[in-house]
């Protein structure tokens, strides 16, 4: 049965119909562009103006947890190019490392004057040599941090993405007295350029080099004749920016200076991701590598459920699946064993 309802029914219906959308549609744009109201975010670094002469014209950040014990461990912390320390300490997550297990961070950080990519000058002579330059002002730093806090002498380290890995590398050759380990990502080998025109090719495809004359670039950086740093190396198989060929060329140069055989490892699975080591005589791991297979340039992260709700762990830190990060705390010692399951 069909009913029929008057004309001016049908009208009053439909501008009432009319105006409870309009009244909707006001409330929607009310409820989408109105700013959400959010806390600012905490700043976890702090800046310290005075550390030395700083030839370099770097900046110091760092972090150090509530009552830091008495000799602690410290990690030197470089970011890589078109990020600031701030950037790598969000998406790597160090600074909740260092909260939650008790060692302190320092963050060294490029200036725009230096470099207007935000790189380290790894490339540089002037800044890659001992006593000068960006590596003097992050020694600095280092130094800067044992006089203002109880730091063990024994247990600094320094690690970095990219720039910042090769300036890692740069650190580990020109002051390996200082540094207990360093963590390289994405990064190339201590002497892969001397100069601005050198760069891009050395990223492409490092010289060609015997695994003596890698390790000769080290072993002339400093006179230092004691034992040397242990490295740990990551890159992603589809690095397109920097070739994992510098991968192979650190194991190289750094299985020379520790002199153990370069074709001599042991192979293991860490998160599916393979994990190579090289030991001295004592047994004792020296070098390991990180492959990470279909990975692109960055540091890779395992995301956390706050950085996947935030939409991202930020530039050039890329979900692997594994905490570059967290792992290498794990292989320096740093990881208090009843916190050691938390996800970073």
């Amino acid at each position: 049965m069909r009913l029929k309802l008057p004309i001016a029914h049908l009208l009053k219906a439909q501008r009432h119909w009319e105006k409870t959308l309009v009244r909707a549609t006001k409330i929607s744009r009310k409820l989408i562009t109105k700013p959400r109201r959010t806390r600012p975010k905490k700043d976890k670094l702090t800046e310290v103006t005075s550390f030395g002469s700083n030839p370099g014209n770097l900046r110091m950040l760092t972090y150090v947890p509530p009552q830091l014990s008495n000799s602690a461990p410290l990690v030197v912390v470089l970011h890589g190019c078109l990020q600031t320390a701030r950037d790598y300490d969000e998406g790597s997550g160090w600074s909740m490392l260092a909260r939650r297990h008790g060692f302190a961070l320092v963050y060294a950080e490029q200036s725009p004057a230096n470099n207007p990519n935000h790189c380290f000058n790894w490339f540089q002579p002037h800044d890659a040599r001992q006593g000068s330059g960006e590596a003097l002002s992050i020694r600095q730093m280092v130094t800067r941090m044992r006089r203002t806090h109880s730091i063990d002498p024994a247990r600094i380290f320094v690690t970095g993405l990219s720039a910042g890995g090769a300036m890692a590398s740069v650190m580990l050759a020109t002051y390996p007295e200082v540094f207990a380990g360093g963590g390289i990502i994405a990064g190339l080998p201590y002497g892969a350029a001397s100069g601005l025109r050198q760069v891009m090719s050395a990223m492409k495809r490092p010289q060609t080099r015997s695994g003596e004359q890698w390790g000769d670039l080290v072993r002339s950086a400093s006179y230092y004749t004691g034992p040397r740093p242990t490295v740990s190396i990551w890159h992603g198989t589809e690095d397109r920016t920097v070739a994992a060929s510098n991968a192979a060329a650190l194991i190289s140069q750094w299985t020379n200076v520790h002199g153990v055989d370069e074709e001599v490892f042991d192979q293991t699975s860490v998160a599916g991701h393979r994990r190579r080591a090289w030991s001295n005589r004592k047994g004792n791991t020296v070098i390991e590598l990180y492959l990470i297979d279909g990975m692109g340039h960055g540091t890779p992260v395992r995301r956390t459920k706050a950085q996947t709700k935030a939409g991202g762990a930020g530039p050039f830190m890329l979900d692997a699946g594994i905490s570059s990060s967290l792992q290498l705390a794990k292989s320096w010692g740093l990881v208090r064993r009843k916190t050691a399951s938390h996800r970073t």
